[in-house]
């Protein structure tokens, strides 16, 4: 069952990411991915330091061997994301599909840019599968949570990947296909570490530490500085609001699992 539980978790976010871009306009694809950005900023912070870490640190490992271990994962991350393999496809600004038949549109970088999003974005959902499988392996209410995070700034990166390979020059059909794919490498994390990180018990805070650090990186140095623009107050009071809903969401599952 555990293993049933890591392949659904691993594709919900790929498959739901593709049916809200399947199903949705790019017009209001782009005020809903703010939303969801705001959304994600909350459930990643929470999740890294009100379940994950805390889990970690339960454990028999080190505190010193554990803290390095964090800020090794996220110098990782940012030296992967500098070699755009662990790219954050949301959308910006300016990313609109038609805004490229304008300042001199380059098909060639486009499709370059498009193959880059492709190969980090599966690169990431790799990670994220390893990340959920060995969260469900120490708890399955803790594998819920993580799942949860990783889903919730899934379906704004996959929604902003589709958004950039549009601009890239792919079909619409083409763009969500290929997203659906690199979706299926979370899958292949997630089984993956389902047969080779259960035999390494002493390793799981040490892995949820990793998985930590992600989040964290994700939520620090991708998503807030999407939200650190000068904006009406209704819009800044949206922002907060949504933070404050993903804070909840985490609040919630913490007290639902501490119950069981």
């Amino acid at each position: 069952m555990t293993l049933f539980f890591i392949i659904v978790a691993t594709l919900s976010g790929g498959l739901l990411s593709v049916l809200v871009a399947a199903a949705i306009s790019v017009g209001v694809l782009t005020r809903l991915v703010r939303s969801l950005v705001s959304l994600s900023t909350g459930i990643l912070l929470g999740t890294a330091l009100l379940q994950v870490l805390p889990e970690a640190f339960e454990g028999h490992a080190p505190p010193q061997a554990l803290f390095a271990t964090l800020l090794g994962g996220l110098l990782a991350f940012f030296l992967l994301e500098k070699a755009e393999l662990y790219r954050h496809g949301h959308h910006h600004e300016g990313d609109h599909p038609h805004h490229s038949h304008h300042q001199g549109f380059d098909a060639e970088q486009a499709g370059r840019g498009g193959l880059a999003v492709l190969l980090g974005d599966s690169i990431h959902n790799f990670c994220d599968g390893v990340i959920i499988a060995a969260a469900f392996l120490v708890d399955a209410h803790l594998g819920v949570a993580t799942a949860t995070a990783v889903v919730a700034h899934e379906i704004p990166q996959e929604v902003g990947d589709y958004i950039v390979l549009l601009n890239a020059g792919l079909s619409r059909a083409r763009a969500l296909a290929y997203n659906a794919l690199s979706g299926l490498a979370a899958v292949a994390g997630g089984v993956l570490g389902y047969f080779v990180v259960g035999e390494w018990q002493a390793a799981f805070p040490y892995l949820l530490v990793v998985a930590g650090s992600s989040f964290v990186y994700v939520a620090v140095a991708d998503l807030m500085p999407q939200l650190q623009r000068r904006l009406p107050w209704r819009e800044t009071a949206s922002q907060i609001g949504w933070i404050g809903a993903g804070l909840g969401t985490v609040m919630v599952l913490t007290v639902l699992r501490h119950a069981h």
